[in-house]
């Protein structure tokens, strides 16, 4: 269309050119007579100058003309170029846009139509650049900020838009010289997802190569330089990656590890395979490690090495472990030698023994030399057939087989304890079997004398204790369900310590020999039993009580003669008491404990004495059981609680006294029997046991009583000698005064010589270690013993309390008065504070102000009561009524 209309106008320019010359031709001819005839000028000239003003303007027309066509050509060839540029841009994958300096477009390319699904209709002239970006989000419905839009793609990176169909798109603008912008917009979508699986594959190829338990390094074969390390090499190195990249080998490792690193690394590159195996040695905190490498070079596309990838693993502790383990193997081949078993291995598929240990010999009756590569046959002969079998069963068995059996010696006749164990192959068929022998003899014969001394007396060979329970639970079950009766007879040997003191305890042990086989004579098929060291029991049948009390009369009959024991004449009796199955008892147990309650009753009728158990008659021992049985189950349900009564300082009135403390005691309201006496009570618990739980709540209940006191008094807790010899004391008091938070100087613990007399060395350490926690320390019921001051001059205690019994008999004789004078200023002498228990009266406060006792403790100063009464005393707001309980 533009050449059709540029040739129609140079033909138009070209016959108006030749018009313009030829009219001006005639109008100069004209022009010429016009002038030749007015002016009478020579014709010629005036043609001539007609002419050569004809020739200038032939020669315009032909130079315009010229022009004109040089411009056509200019044109199509303009023509021709921009048709080129504009199909080679419609044919880019790239969708390109430009824009003219006024943001006006000039021309966009299919591509970005095809993008975008849009066409060209959709475009007008003078559509602006914003237009254009408005349309395009309309038209494919994806969502962006325009400011952000128009930001990132001013950016080297460029924008990326997220079309809703999934696809990505990058764009970026760049400005033209012309002031104008040309855009360029190229879907990424494929690209973006090969990016991500090559970022995911990276990744796990990096994984991968980090979690290879040995170490994996590349270099570049150009430099030497590392350009990957794994985490094995870097804690091998123990440096970081990044300092690990980019080094050389002389950077990382010292110079002889180094100078060994690179020769290996040129004889890889150097091997024909392009693989080398080797090991050295490396320095690493001070010490030489062995390293297993395998260096192999990757080759580029042109055959040429470019990197060297080296595997290498610290086998340091491997190599030791191999020198370790042949020094392991040869240690227990010697060991198998001297064990003191027998021990053979044997192949399952031909019978041949292919091990036999030096401790066998004695069994093969041969040097093992001669053993291995025999079979049982050709050892034994015809004897093998036995053995044979016993080895089958256990092959069959696939599994062990154990058992006892006697084989001839060189020593003779011995016992053996023989295990098999058969051991299977990969496909779980029997392929060996080790069989193991082992000498009994002397074992058995000493378990035998074991379980004899287990149920029996070492001194008089009598059954014992454990054995006679064993018997009368048979005995129980014999005659359960019948109408049978037998008699539990608790025998007390007479004056045994006395001979012992007087004569020694040899005379002792063979008088104690002496009186057992007598019993046992007069038994006559009774079981007899020594029970303890003086106590003997006895079971026998028949009618009873009659049998019992008849057996009872002969057994101190036989006792009236005198015993000579190294020529020394001594004598003794039995005291004897008696219960009866089934009146008395149910099971052995009960049984013997209600002939033991019986002896009891007997000794307190006089020695020699027998006596039979009677329900009615020992309701006080019956009830003391029940009484126990209560207080364990008090102590375990709570039923115990804590009573206070405040001690306080002599120097001041009865009407403001100053108290500084409270003793904490433990009070027992029964369900039926109402209170119970703490004197009724706490000796049961200390025959029983149950005082070490018992102290312990009452430590802990009072530590965090105390610990909530806004007055910082003292608590005083008793501690009974049982506890010394149970568990941690230390630790437990630790503990409280941790879990409570209680202050240690708060807590005094108040001690009987008790703690002391059973084991002195180890009271006197408990108690220094107490202190040693800042708790104070309190001798308690002081004067009512017989060593008190001993145990004055070997521990510092804080406090010395004076045992009421004295300060009762003030007023009444004047011994009280002296003894407790005495004490006072023994303890002042000390450096030892003094409490007197039990003030009751005036006259006995007045009595220890004037001495000066320090403190003073008492009904008359306060009765034990719960700590809610003393609220006041302690700075407590006390709302609960109750006080606390056990548990």
């Amino acid at each position: 269309m533009h050449s059709r209309g540029g040739g129609k106008a140079i033909g138009l320019a070209t016959a108006a050119a030749c018009m313009l010359v030829m009219g001006l031709m005639s109008a100069v001819a004209l022009a010429g007579d016009s002038v030749a005839v007015e002016t009478g000028a020579d014709p010629n000239m005036i043609w001539l100058i007609l002419l050569t003003g004809f020739a200038i303007f032939s020669c315009l027309a032909a130079v315009i003309v010229w022009i004109m066509s040089a411009l056509e050509r200019a044109k199509r060839s303009n023509r021709r170029n921009t048709a080129f540029v504009q199909a080679a841009l419609n044919n880019m994958s790239l969708g390109i846009v430009m824009v003219d300096a006024e943001n006006c477009l000039v021309f966009c390319n299919d591509s970005y139509l095809r993008l975008y699904t849009l066409s060209r209709s959709d475009l007008h002239l003078g559509m602006s650049g914003r237009e254009l970006f408005e349309m395009r989000r309309r038209v494919s419905g994806f969502e962006c900020d325009p400011g952000e839009f128009f930001r990132g793609v001013t950016s080297d990176a460029g924008y990326v838009t997220e079309l809703p169909d999934g696809r990505a798109i990058l764009v970026k603008h760049r400005r033209l010289r012309n002031g104008g912008t040309i855009s360029t917009h190229e879907d990424i979508t494929e690209q973006r997802q090969l990016s991500r699986q090559l970022a995911t594959t990276k990744r796990f190829l990096e994984s991968v190569i980090d979690n290879i338990p040995v170490c994996v390094a590349a270099k570049s074969i150009e430099d030497g330089r590392y350009i990957l390390a794994n985490r094995a090499f870097e804690q091998f190195s123990q440096l970081p990656r990044e300092q690990l990249i980019g080094k050389l080998a002389d950077e990382l490792f010292t110079l002889r590890a180094s100078i060994s690193v690179n020769e290996l690394d040129r004889a890889a590159i150097a091997s024909p395979s392009g693989r080398l195996r080797s090991e050295f040695s490396v320095e690493r905190d001070g010490q030489m490690r062995v390293l297993d490498s395998n260096r192999v070079v990757a080759r580029n596309e042109n055959g040429q090495p470019e990197f060297l990838i080296a595997l290498f693993e610290d086998v340091t502790e491997r190599r030791n472990l191999s020198s370790e383990l042949e020094d392991t193997k040869k240690f227990l081949e010697m060991i198998i030698d001297n064990i003191p078993l027998a021990l053979d291995v044997k192949r399952v598929s031909d019978g041949q023994y292919l091990f036999v240990n030096r401790g066998a010999e004695k069994i093969f009756h041969r040097e093992r030399e001669a053993v291995v590569g025999s079979t049982v046959e050709e050892i034994y002969g015809s004897a093998a057939r036995l053995i044979v079998e016993r080895d089958n069963i256990a092959i069959r068995k696939k599994g062990s087989t154990v058992e006892e059996q006697p084989i001839q010696t060189r020593n003779g006749l011995r016992l053996f304890l023989t295990r098999r164990v058969t051991v299977l192959d990969e496909a779980g068929e029997p392929q060996y079997l080790i069989k193991t022998n082992e000498d009994i003899t002397d074992r058995r014969q000493t378990e035998s004398r074991i379980a004899h001394m287990a149920y029996h007396d070492t001194l008089t060979d009598l059954p014992n204790r454990a054995a006679f329970i064993q018997a009368l639970t048979q005995m129980i079950d014999a005659c359960g369900g019948t109408n049978e009766e037998f008699a539990v007879l608790s025998i007390d040997m007479d004056r045994l310590k006395e001979i012992n003191d007087v004569f020694g305890h040899s005379t002792g042990d063979q008088l104690l020999i002496e009186v057992s086989r007598r019993i046992l004579e007069v038994a006559r098929g009774g079981v007899v039993a020594r029970l303890s060291g003086d106590e003997f029991g006895l079971i026998i049948d028949g009618p009873q009580p009659r049998a019992g009390l008849a057996l009872a009369e002969q057994l101190m009959d036989c006792m009236r003669a005198e015993f000579m024991i190294d020529g020394k004449s001594v004598r003794t009796g039995l005291t004897i008491g008696i219960s009866i199955f089934p009146r008395n008892g149910a099971d052995a147990a009960s049984l013997l404990a209600n002939a033991s309650v019986a002896l009891f009753r007997a000794k307190a009728k006089g020695r020699g004495s027998v006596i039979v158990f009677e329900a009615e008659t020992d309701q006080q021992i019956r009830d003391r059981r029940v009484l126990h049985q209560d207080l364990a189950a008090a102590v375990r349900n709570g039923q115990l609680s804590l009573y206070y009564q405040p001690q306080a300082l002599t120097g001041h009135g009865v009407i403001d006294p100053e108290f500084v403390g409270f003793e904490a005691l433990a009070r027992w309201i029964h369900p039926t029997r109402g209170f119970v006496p703490p004197s009724d009570f706490i000796p049961l618990a200390e025959e029983s046991g149950l005082i070490v739980e018992l102290g312990e709540w009452i430590l802990r209940e009072a530590c965090r009583e105390a610990a909530s006191w806004t007055k910082p008094m003292q608590v005083a807790v008793n501690l009974s000698p049982a506890q010394f010899q149970h568990g941690d004391l230390v630790g437990l008091v630790h503990s409280i005064l941790l879990e409570t938070g209680l202050q240690p100087g708060r807590l005094e613990l108040e001690i009987t010589e008790g703690v002391l007399i059973d084991d002195f060395d180890r009271g006197l350490s408990l108690l220094r270690r107490l202190k040693a926690l800042g708790v104070r320390i309190a001798m308690d019921d002081f004067g009512s013993g017989y060593s008190s001051l001993t145990y004055l001059q070997a521990f510092p205690f804080d406090k010395i309390k004076i045992d009421r019994t004295f300060v009762l008999n003030l007023g009444r004789n004047a011994q009280s008065a002296a003894i407790i004078r005495a004490m006072i200023g023994l303890g002042h002498g000390l450096d030892i504070s003094i409490v007197a228990e039990g003030v009751e009266t005036q006259e006995q406060l007045t009595f220890l102000a004037q001495e000066n006792c320090d403190q003073v403790q008492g009904y008359f100063l306060g009765r034990p009561a719960p700590i809610a009464q003393y609220a006041a005393l302690v700075g407590a707001a006390w709302h609960d009524t109750d006080a606390r309980k056990t548990g």
